[in-house]
């Protein structure tokens, strides 16, 4: 039997399985037997239907397909263990149900090949459910053998570099992009149901704007121009609700230039979502009624666990104004943050970074995020913000120092951002212009003057409440995953070592 030996996944050359699995592959090719030529299978079975399904398909034929990983063999008699998409199946092959001369097949075959199957679903006698098979096919050859079953893949870069092998070992890493696909999925029919409308709006922008972000550039031969990879979607979704379309949403990567870690990738996935007529208010309904109906669709619970602590999004979720839980947690006065020289004394007093071209937003985020945010694992609203470190967001009526927004926190991270929108052209453009100033000053994470963008809001946006939800840390929540490259298929990782 060719079994093979697993491995870590690591390129070995010509190690000397891989050429005795090259040589295998030429001498099956010599015979007639390419194991590439199939071009389609007809199965009509998961792993899973089958298991689920038994009582009804016990004694019926059945076509399954997948990739081997693991064999044993007992005289006439061979069983393997069968992979798709859904589970694993096992296989029995017989010396009198498959014949002799494809029974010599099968000991050709190697952990990793992808087979197809035909035979009858029974139980063997201690109890497992088996496809008992009449005929198979090797529908492509493994040149490399997989991970080890039992081990899988130790080397966690690996695992983010090869992720295919990845998939292949671990069965919690395909149950966490399952339960991804999901969630994006019940975001969609949620907001759908609610009359949102799903659009697009470009990657490439000659302004990369709605967020406070070093962009990533690059260059249109046939215009002679440089353009940014969008930051966030809002600005375009604005022009949109301007045009009359008052209920809309995109899920879409956006681009950071930002440093790598547990909880930033370069490229993300983010949801916003804008509704007109309404305030932060009604979007905090909305966001903790989305997010407990995917908990409730994917997982079947709204009480789960992240980082071995309990966290429930049942909803109505605790609101704290920003200011008082700073003051709280990390004994600052309130008139503190709201500017650059009484924050700076601050932070150094609080021993957190205070550089003389720091600006407010990032000292006030710095004595948050260092007091404030690792006690928040319930499902929290942190609401109303300093008007000066919200650029986009409406001023509350009765206090223009603070903004009328909010961010949500579960499990000591934040998950997005919202706010009732600023549709004031006139204070639009006083505070663009007020972050044109820090960027003259070196900060190259000020938003830019987006001329375009004042334009549409002179012809007139009606009262708007906006969201945005980083679709990456959400997973991450669902899916007790610590760092966000186990729940993004590819992430950006640095180059690998010469």
């Amino acid at each position: 039997m060719g079994g093979g030996q697993g491995g870590e996944g690591r390129p070995r050359g010509e190690g000397e399985v891989v050429r005795q699995r090259r040589a295998e592959l030429a001498r099956l090719r010599e015979l007639g037997r390419d194991p590439f030529r199939a071009t389609r299978f007809d199965r009509t079975h998961l792993a899973t239907e089958i298991r689920d399904a038994f009582d009804s398909l016990e004694g019926s034929s059945t076509r399954v397909a997948g990739r081997l990983t693991a064999q044993r063999r007992h005289g006439k008699a061979t069983f393997a263990d069968l992979q798709d998409s859904s589970g694993t199946i096992q296989l029995l092959f017989r010396l009198d149900g498959v014949g002799e001369k494809k029974y010599g097949q099968v000991a050709e075959l190697d952990d990793g090949d992808i087979v197809g199957a035909e035979g009858t679903v029974c139980r063997t006698r201690t109890g497992e459910v088996t496809v008992a098979a009449a005929d198979f096919v090797l529908l492509a050859k493994a040149l490399r053998p997989p991970p080890e079953k039992w081990h899988g893949l130790r080397d966690i870069e690996i695992r983010y570099r090869r992720r295919y092998l990845d998939l292949i070992a671990n069965e919690e890493a395909r149950r966490v992009f399952q339960v991804r696909s999901g969630v994006i999925g019940s975001i969609r029919r949620f907001l759908d149901e609610r009359g949102f409308l799903e659009v697009e709006t470009p990657m490439m922008q000659s302004v990369a704007g709605g967020a406070l972000a070093r962009p990533f550039i690059t260059h249109h031969n046939a215009l002679d121009i440089d353009l940014s990879l969008r930051i966030a979607t809002e600005l375009h979704l604005k022009r949109l609700i301007v045009g009359g379309m008052e209920r809309v949403y995109e899920i879409g990567r956006v681009f950071r230039n930002e440093g790598v870690s547990t909880q930033h990738n370069p490229e993300y996935t983010l949801l916003e979502a804008y509704q007109a007529y309404a305030g932060y208010q009604d979007i905090m309904e909305l966001t903790e009624t989305m997010v407990a109906r995917a908990a409730e669709e994917v997982l079947g619970r709204l009480k789960l666990t992240y980082g071995g602590k309990e966290v429930d999004l049942t909803p109505p979720w605790r609101r704290v104004p920003m200011v008082e839980a700073i003051v709280e947690r990390a004994q600052v006065a309130p008139e503190e943050l709201h500017s650059e020289e009484a924050a700076r004394r601050a932070c150094q007093r609080l021993g957190l970074p205070a550089a003389a071209e720091m600006r407010l937003s990032t000292m006030v985020n710095n004595i948050f995020d260092h007091f404030v945010q690792p006690k928040l694992i319930d499902p929290t609203f942190i609401v109303d913000y300093p008007t000066a470190i919200s650029p986009l967001a409406k001023a509350h009526s009765d206090n223009p120092e603070l903004a009328e927004r909010f961010e949500p926190f579960a499990g000591g991270m934040e998950l997005g951002n919202a706010f009732s929108e600023l549709n004031d052209p006139e204070e639009q453009r006083r505070r663009f212009e007020e972050q044109a100033r820090s960027r003259l000053a070196g900060d190259e994470e000020a938003h830019p003057m987006d001329e375009d963008f004042l334009l549409a809001l002179e012809y007139g946006m009606p009262p708007t409440g906006g969201l945005g939800i980083g679709i990456d840390r959400l997973v991450m929540l669902l899916t007790d995953s610590s760092s966000i490259r186990d729940v993004i298929l590819f992430p950006q990782m640095r180059p690998h070592p010469k």
